[in-house]
């Protein structure tokens, strides 16, 4: 298989619904269908050249995510890792290997479900402003990284372009409902916990994550990617220091090249050089092999 990656698809005879940041969608009638391209993104740009095998690392290690919660948490995912791709597109076959997913037509809902088990990013600013997260109390004396007494349930808006936005518990009952807020926290803090507590044994800390739900036939399902290097922060675990920011399983080659230019992080992004491409690509397919334990 070729490593050139796959930046734009088109599958000629269905009907593209959606063009994200990485991920094409598709109409299947009854179905969609998601595909992962090797597309990065960084400061919400999309860069000119991708990261080989990235779609197919973030495809596999949702696949594996939702059959490790299907005991407890219905999902949208309609086909395996290893199913044989149905009729319509096995013409498709070799832009589809290992990178896409059937799914079941979910209704989003309008909250990014976020939990945070330690305080990082936008988490950390806020803390230190005001001793909070979302407007939850925290204790006094954490540290930039620390691990927090206990997972917290932290939503946020949907933005099309540009940054999600932190709001309130109360906000995200408003926004969908008091009932799918309360379960949609359940759930969330419930397949975290798991698989904060899985990774840990795997040599990996998820540090937070973001899940999606949707309604299907009236019952909130797991939708999207779940627990990858682009929706979670991964940190090695056998170089955790609290009180510094970590290095981590995803583009931070990318960021950390990206902050050394004098680009104003506005379209269009920089061409990436070849090396912080390789090393890349291999953290990522280093994520995926820690946590299943297999080589793609």
């Amino acid at each position: 298989m070729s490593d050139a990656p796959i930046l734009q698809l088109e599958l000629p005879g269905l009907r593209k619904l959606k063009s994200g940041k990485v991920r094409e969608v598709f109409d299947l009638g009854d179905r969609l269908l998601f595909v992962a391209t090797d597309r990065i993104s960084a400061f919400d740009v999309i860069m000119p050249n991708g990261i080989p095998r990235k779609g197919e690392v973030l495809t596999q290690i949702s696949h594996f995510w939702f059959a490790r919660v299907a005991p407890f948490q219905p999902h949208h995912l309609l086909a395996g890792a290893d199913d044989p791709l149905p009729a319509e597109l096995q013409p498709f076959a070799a832009q589809l290997a290992r990178r896409s997913m059937i799914v079941k037509k979910a209704r989003p809902l309008a909250i990014e479900c976020v939990v945070r088990g330690y305080l990082a990013g936008s988490g950390w600013k806020e803390y230190q402003q005001s001793q909070t997260v979302c407007g939850i109390k925290l204790p006094a004396g954490l540290q930039e990284s620390s691990e927090l007494p206990a997972p917290i349930f932290t939503p946020a808006t949907k933005a099309e372009s540009g940054h999600d936005e932190n709001i309130s518990f109360a906000d995200a009952a408003r926004r969908v409902g008091a009932d799918l807020a309360e379960q949609a926290r359940a759930a969330s803090l419930r397949i975290y916990t798991e698989a904060r507590a899985y990774a840990r044994q795997r040599g990996i800390i998820i540090a937070d994550t973001k899940f999606e739900f949707g309604l299907f036939d009236g019952q909130l399902i797991l939708i999207d990617e779940v627990l990858t290097p682009d929706s979670s922060r991964f940190w090695p675990a056998d170089q955790y220091t609290p009180g510094r920011s970590q290095p981590s399983f995803d583009k931070q080659f990318v960021r950390d090249y990206l902050e050394t230019l004098d680009w104003n992080k506005t379209p269009p992004g920089p061409v990436l050089p070849p090396e912080v491409v390789a090393k890349t690509s291999a953290t990522y397919l280093e994520a995926y092999e820690r946590l299943t334990g297999n080589k793609l």
